[in-house]
């Protein structure tokens, strides 16, 4: 490996070392009704975002609650020796994408049916800490 090559690669290591991400597949919510509890905590402090999911009503707040908590061991496994508190957390990005979809049938009346689509969906949470030099 060339010098250049392997000094941009301990750079984009570095990069990565502060940042911890945790994904949730094929749950079984819409993707709709997840994007409104994920735009909740969108660009907070995790220790906020964590207080408003355990808080909220909503039933997907609790899957993104333990989602939540998932990446911030994924980054506390990473950065060892780093206090969470001193780190300043925050969410960085959550992406709410559609997953697998399940049709159904419901008789209709007349002799017809209708189709049921039973949603779900894919969510990515990425965990960053603020630098405080910029």
């Amino acid at each position: 490996m060339g010098s250049r090559k392997r000094l941009s690669a301990e750079a984009l290591k570095r990069e990565k070392q502060s940042v911890a991400f945790a994904r949730l597949n094929n749950v079984p919510t819409s993707p709709r009704k997840m994007r409104l509890a994920a735009g909740l905590v969108r660009g907070m402090e995790v220790e906020k975002a964590l207080h408003i999911l355990k808080h909220s009503p909503m039933e997907a707040s609790t899957r993104l609650h333990k989602l939540l908590l998932s990446a911030i061991a994924n980054w506390q496994a990473k950065n060892e020796g780093v206090r969470i508190e001193d780190a300043n957390l925050y969410v960085k990005e959550i992406a709410v994408d559609s997953a697998r979809m399940l049709k159904r049938i419901q008789t209709a009346p007349q002799g017809r049916a209708y189709r049921i689509r039973k949603r779900s969906n894919h969510v990515t949470l990425i965990v960053d800490n603020k630098n405080v030099e910029n």
